[in-house]
């Protein structure tokens, strides 16, 4: 069965190809052929124009002639001169078959026309030698005369053999409409007979077996039917499973992500933890022992020192000291800033950007909401720590000069921006090897800490255009 439709498919379809291939070219070559003949009756139109305006130049320029060689007032304003060049030049034009005006027009000339031009050209050359004498100033009044008798004398015979040129042209025109006509009933006929052997060959086969194959549908329609039936059953079933496949998958999905979550928390906290315990180590054990050691050199700057190199010695090693301590207490400030557990996150993000704007020597601003109301201590450490990776990254890498922090509080939400003017960078190449994979690394910190906080943080930036970074709690 398969391969008998096959068979009536390949067959089918070369005769509707062949039909419609000789339809369509039927067509085409009718549209072809109309469009030739208009072009062609367009510039015949434009050549019989010509030729009858001859008629007329000639016309004109015999008037002005007798009135040059009479030497008579008249108020025609054409120039002699300009109407003989026209004149001249549609006569050679004509006769050599290309007329050139606002676009070249083809004249089209049968052997008539061609014999009728050369016996109009010795006519026409007597008539054109003699509108140039008479034109000539040079020229002799009675030699101008004489060329006026001799252009009258010819121009009845040229003024005829135009009229028999254009009445030529007028016919040759006419003749390629009527070959047009009897062009556009053969193609319609051969497009009928087309579609007659169509009809015949192609669309009555189709029918016959168009109605076989209804007969056959109609046949195992109710086996179809009960098919579907049962496969809408299976369906049913299929779907119920999918759907509790679905949700077994999403349960997974959310007991994973809430482990990551928890393992994250977990991570944050265990180092939020050792960097207060290594905050106290320093303050409590290195810090008071660094004290000491100042206090012991204050009370040896009071012994007399032999050298004065000795003396300055002594000056650097004091410095060195009071550095020594002034860094030890900025690295216990950094890990964990008493400031932010005693007076709450405003304060500690204001002594924060003002340390980082004297050691960086760049103008940081910040901008709190003017409430006392303190957050949870998570919420305090995460969005302080937030802001001064956002700080460090902004010092170190984007070059800015500017740099905004701003916090706000409405309708239960807290949002926290870090704005500066540097030098931007391209977010899709964090992540990669480089300087941009610290920045990415130092994102995705950022990140984690707003998602543990029930937020979400987003980040815009452009080359050349500074970064802002926005975080909504």
């Amino acid at each position: 069965m398969d391969q008998l439709d096959r068979q009536v498919a390949r067959r089918l379809t070369r005769f509707y190809v062949v039909a419609l291939l000789m339809v369509a070219l039927l067509t085409v070559g009718g549209l072809l052929l109309v469009r030739r003949t208009l072009e062609d009756l367009n510039d015949d139109g434009r050549v019989v124009n010509v030729a009858g305006r001859q008629r007329m130049l000639s016309q004109q320029l015999t008037k002005l002639s007798l009135l040059h060689t009479q030497q008579m007032t008249h108020a025609d304003r054409a120039d002699f001169d300009s109407v003989l060049h026209t004149w001249h030049q549609n006569h050679e034009q004509l006769r050599n078959g290309l007329l050139r005006m606002e676009k070249t027009y083809i004249v089209r000339k049968s052997d008539r026309l061609d014999s009728m031009f050369v016996q109009l050209e010795p006519v026409f050359q007597s008539i054109y030698n003699g509108f140039r004498r008479i034109n000539n100033p040079q020229v002799p009044a009675q030699d101008r005369a004489e060329a006026l008798r001799v252009v009258l004398a010819q121009e009845p015979a040229f003024l005829h053999q135009m009229d028999q040129i254009v009445f030529q042209f007028d016919a040759e025109s006419l003749a390629r409409v009527i070959y047009l006509e009897r062009m556009e009933w053969l193609l319609g006929l051969g497009t009928l007979l087309i579609l007659l052997v169509e009809g015949i060959f192609i669309f009555r086969p189709v029918v016959k077996y168009t109605q076989k194959v209804i007969q056959m549908l109609t046949r195992s329609e109710e086996d179809l039917r009960q098919t579907n039936e049962r496969l809408a059953a299976t369906n049913r079933e299929l779907v119920a499973t999918q759907e509790e496949l679905l949700r077994m998958t999403e349960e997974k999905y959310q007991l994973q992500a809430a482990r990551e979550k928890i393992r994250s928390a977990a991570l944050l906290e265990g180092q939020e933890e050792e960097r207060r315990r290594f905050a106290r180590e320093l303050h409590d054990g290195i810090g008071q022992m660094l004290t000491g050691v100042k206090l012991h050199a204050e009370k040896l700057k009071q012994v007399p020192f032999p050298e004065e190199k000795q003396r300055k010695r002594f000056e650097d090693l004091r410095e060195l000291i009071q550095e020594t301590i002034q860094t030890t207490r900025q690295v216990s400030f950094n890990l964990m800033p008493s400031v932010l557990s005693d007076f709450g996150l405003e304060a500690g993000l204001q002594l924060l950007s003002d340390q980082v704007a004297r050691s960086s020597g760049l103008e940081i601003y910040f901008e709190g909401s003017g409430e006392d109301k303190r957050l949870p201590p998570a919420a305090e450490i995460g969005l302080y720590r937030i802001v001064q990776e956002a700080l460090h990254n902004a010092v170190k890498h984007a070059r800015a000069k500017v740099i905004e922090v701003k916090l706000k509080r409405y309708k239960g939400k807290i949002t926290l921006s870090i704005e500066d003017d540097g030098k931007g960078f391209n977010p899709r190449e964090i992540g990669k090897n480089g300087k941009e994979g610290q920045i990415g690394s130092g994102i995705e910190n950022m990140r984690t800490r707003a998602s543990l906080l029930g937020g979400e943080m987003k980040l815009s930036s452009r080359p050349g255009k500074g970064t802002k970074i926005l975080v909504i709690i």
